[in-house]
């Protein structure tokens, strides 16, 4: 018996929840006394999933994986889950992992828990600690199935070294063409720059930028603080920006250190897709808009102004401490 963990990987590396849900994965284990196995998707290095506690790995190497099918992941995670007799599945709290944790849960009979914000509070009865209310309180939630499924909410528990002696093993689900029933016909992504995903700084736009030609702004920004660049719903709507960069409950989830908005007002869409940033910076002309009641500092002052200036400062300090 053993905690199964699912490591996402993207063109053979793996994602930054990876660590982190094998980290989680690593912690429950030494709750439960046993130890952590490892499925993987044509990853290139499953080998340093050692170094976080990981101490079997499950390599699947398919061309048919490369890109991410639902459905097909869910067969394999809770085969692998059957095959190593585990009490646990530790997933991350992705928008994919989200996509396929209730296939999974299904086929196990499993109860599943999303966005858990840390290790259990208790294995017997098992009861984890997640976020609830869009992100605004939390819940104590036990599972009584005899497996059970978490997903882990990112940037919560943090990626932690825990070096073990680790095996490979190859790893051939059963699988048939009914399990690639759907398929993905198009991916819309952000390539060549930090992924929002795992960045711990993110720089997001809004409406108060006026147009698309007023980004590059933006981009200066997040270059100089190697964050990843994000927008409001209304902007990937317009078109000004790619909808892979559209964050809020509605785009994509936001758990960073740093999380700076830029002209959005903060539409309550908005604030529930980034409040589990840790930090969060509004800088908006309107001393009245909502965002700022979520903000942990704020500017008010016109966009045009003040990124330039902070960009000219964060140039000044970067050379004086280089």
């Amino acid at each position: 018996m053993s905690v199964l963990v699912y490591t996402e990987s993207e063109n053979g590396k793996f994602k930054k929840n990876a660590l982190e849900v094998a980290s989680y994965a690593y912690a429950v284990a030494q709750q439960l006394g046993t130890s952590v196995t490892a499925i993987t998707f044509n990853a290139s290095d499953s080998n340093s999933l050692a170094a976080y506690g990981v101490s079997k790995i499950l390599e699947v190497n398919n061309d048919e994986f490369n890109t991410f099918n639902a459905k097909a992941y869910a067969n394999s995670i809770a085969q692998a889950a059957e095959r190593e007799q585990a009490q646990v599945v530790v997933l991350s709290s992705s928008a994919d992992t989200k996509f396929l944790a209730p296939i999974v849960s299904a086929k196990l009979q499993a109860g599943y828990v999303p966005n858990v914000v840390a290790a259990p509070q208790s294995v017997n009865p098992f009861v984890v600690k997640r976020t609830a209310f869009s992100n605004k309180g939390f819940a104590f939630t036990q599972i009584n199935s005899e497996t059970k499924v978490i997903g882990v909410s990112n940037n919560a528990f943090g990626a932690v070294e825990n070096a073990v002696d680790s095996t490979v093993d190859s790893f051939e689900p059963a699988i048939g063409a009914n399990d690639f029933s759907t398929k993905s016909v198009e991916v819309d992504k952000v390539v060549g720059k930090a992924t929002i995903a795992d960045a711990d700084i993110v720089v997001s736009g809004g409406r108060g930028l006026k147009g698309p030609e007023n980004w590059g702004m933006i981009e200066e920004l997040a270059g100089i603080l190697g964050a990843a660049t994000a927008c409001s719903k209304p902007v990937s709507d317009l078109g000004w920006r790619s909808h892979g960069e559209h964050v809020g409950q509605t785009g994509k989830p936001v758990a960073s250190n740093l999380y700076i908005a830029i002209g959005i007002s903060g539409a309550i869409q908005h604030l529930a897709g980034v409040s589990s940033s840790k930090v969060k910076v509004v800088i908006n002309s309107d001393p009245d808009a909502p965002f700022f009641k979520a903000a942990d500092y704020g500017v008010v002052g016109d966009a045009f102004e003040v990124v330039p200036k902070l960009i000219e400062k964060l140039k000044e300090f970067k050379a004086q401490n280089a």
